[in-house]
């Protein structure tokens, strides 16, 4: 049995001591090792001959950052598989993102890592630079084995049942396409855009707790209470999903006067993004709050704090009298509509008649009870939808959705569509290209909020700047697939996460 080499991390700091009081060289190793092949042992033993002692870490489940199907092994199951090395003296698992932390623990006498034969940043990120800096600082030397590498992700996507055999025939043909790079190059040539978003703020806050029994005199569930969180929702998550990708990046919405929440709003937008807030009168910031029962987590109620009335005259007016002064100086629009009150039909007008390129939603949500449909905005460019959104603009449920999205593009003059339809994963159309169906790349589903404004956040810069729709409806669907992983807007998509995830599919 190689059970005994699989340590936790304080036990295995004390036994290292213990070693290299003994005069042995200490030689670490360190990833994610998700199917173990014939390319890591090489590493491996490559390894261990540079020293005495052979010690791998591994990332836990929760920071392998590989795509949404990832990993395809736990992280016990991965230190088992390792322990089984004969080369291997001792297996841990990680408890942070990068190695950094656990090298400063260990202070290894050599870091080796395979080496990456071509150009660019290794998974896109700065963490092997930032490892050799804490092995350096700690008195070792970072090696690289030139053993020949083989790739762990692409025997996974080939050879293991992790998606449909759906979405496994559609991968073979995209990859005849598209390479990764040129998906990558795609989102990077997007950075340049100025991009406004126009709509409604939201604070999704988060009620987490336990659900214990029935409640002794009436039939009501009771919960103790645990945690409460507060994540910035609407056109605040919008912003900060295209500030990743984006440059310049804008909001113009609409605060409550009664408790506005400004302060923790502005603490929880990017850097880079340039918030105008107008205030309504006699109105709270409007925040969703649910109750969640923590462990799985399930919602079990939420409750909506908002006045969801119209902007009175003099409101209109000056929301309408900003929007024309900053719709020039941007190239994108984003108008998230999640039917509040906020866009009225003269807002409405004016962004249809000033913005340079538009991409609408509108949501279909318990406040707005369905009246908040697509069909009153007269003019844009790209449409995002879910599809019970233009099912109910359309007023059909049993049409095929392609027929739904040909009427309503010819009704509203629109020639960009990407409609999802969650299991189903998403279809796109342009007039120049037709239809293309992707499908969906969810494994795991934390949380759905927040999935439709990601996709929304970074395809519509994407179809501004002509990116091919079947390569949009692909980056979108990679995108919902990652924020389905998240809970509410607790984080936003970044480049390193979504260029890997792309690049774990593309393999």
């Amino acid at each position: 049995m190689s059970s005994h080499k699989i340590l936790g991390l304080e036990n295995l700091v004390k036994a290292v001591e213990e070693l290299k009081s003994q005069d042995k060289t200490i030689v670490h190793c360190h990833g994610v090792f998700d199917l173990l092949h014939i390319g890591h042992i090489k590493h491996l033993e490559s390894a261990r001959r540079l020293g005495d002692v052979l010690v791998v870490t591994i990332t836990p489940d929760e920071f392998v950052d590989k795509g949404p199907h990832r990993p395809a092994f736990t992280d016990n199951l991965r230190a088992e598989a390792l322990a089984s090395l004969e080369c291997v003296n001792f297996v841990a698992i990680n408890k942070w993102p990068t190695a950094v932390e656990i090298i400063d623990l260990l202070k290894p006498d050599l870091y080796v890592k395979g080496v990456v034969r071509g150009k660019g940043k290794r998974d896109f990120t700065d963490a092997i630079r930032l490892e050799e800096s804490a092995v350096e600082k700690n008195g070792g030397h970072l090696v690289l084995t030139e053993e020949e590498t083989y790739s762990a992700t692409t025997l996974i996507n080939r050879y293991l049942d992790i998606f449909s055999t759906e979405t496994q025939n559609f991968l073979t043909e995209f990859r005849q396409k598209y390479s990764a790079e040129e998906i990558v190059d795609y989102l990077q040539s997007i950075r340049d855009l100025r991009v406004l978003v126009v709509g409604e703020t939201i604070i999704d806050e988060y009620q987490f707790c336990a659900v214990m029994a029935k409640a002794n005199k009436d039939p009501v569930m009771a919960a103790r209470h645990l945690t409460t969180e507060q994540y910035a929702g609407g056109v605040l998550a919008i912003a900060n999903h295209v500030s990743n990708f984006c440059n310049q990046v804008g909001i113009l919405t609409m605060l409550g006067e009664i408790d506005s929440h400004e302060d923790v709003i502005r603490s929880k937008l990017n850097p880079n993004v340039r918030p105008v807030f107008l205030k309504k009168a006699q109105s709270p910031t409007i925040v969703k709050r649910r109750f969640v029962e923590s462990y799985l987590p399930v919602k079990l109620f939420e409750i909506y704090i908002m006045q969801n009335e119209e902007l009175t005259t003099p409101e209109e007016a000056a929301f309408c009298a900003k929007l024309e002064e900053l719709l020039p100086q941007y190239d994108v629009v984003i108008v998230a509509d999640y039917g509040h009150g906020l866009m009225t039909s003269k807002a409405i007008a004016t962004v249809c008649e000033k913005a340079k390129f538009l991409a609408v939603c509108t949501q279909t949500n318990a406040g707005n009870r369905g009246f908040n449909t697509i069909s009153k905005y007269p003019r844009m460019d790209y449409i995002e939808l879910g599809e019970p959104e233009i099912r109910l603009d359309t007023k059909n449920d049993r049409a095929d959705v392609r027929e739904l999205i040909s009427s309503t593009a010819q009704r509203l003059q629109c020639p960009a569509f990407l409609i999802t339809r969650g299991k189903s994963g998403c279809i796109t159309y342009s007039k120049e290209t037709g239809f293309h169906e992707i499908p969906p790349f969810s494994i795991k589903i934390v949380d759905r909020i927040g999935a439709g404004d990601s996709v929304l956040a970074i395809t519509a810069p994407c179809v501004a700047r002509k990116i091919p729709m079947d390569a949009v409806g692909f980056i979108g669907n990679v995108t919902g697939a990652i924020a389905c992983t998240i809970i509410g807007n607790k984080s936003f998509i970044g480049p390193t996460t979504l260029y890997r995830h792309l690049t774990s599919l593309l393999q």
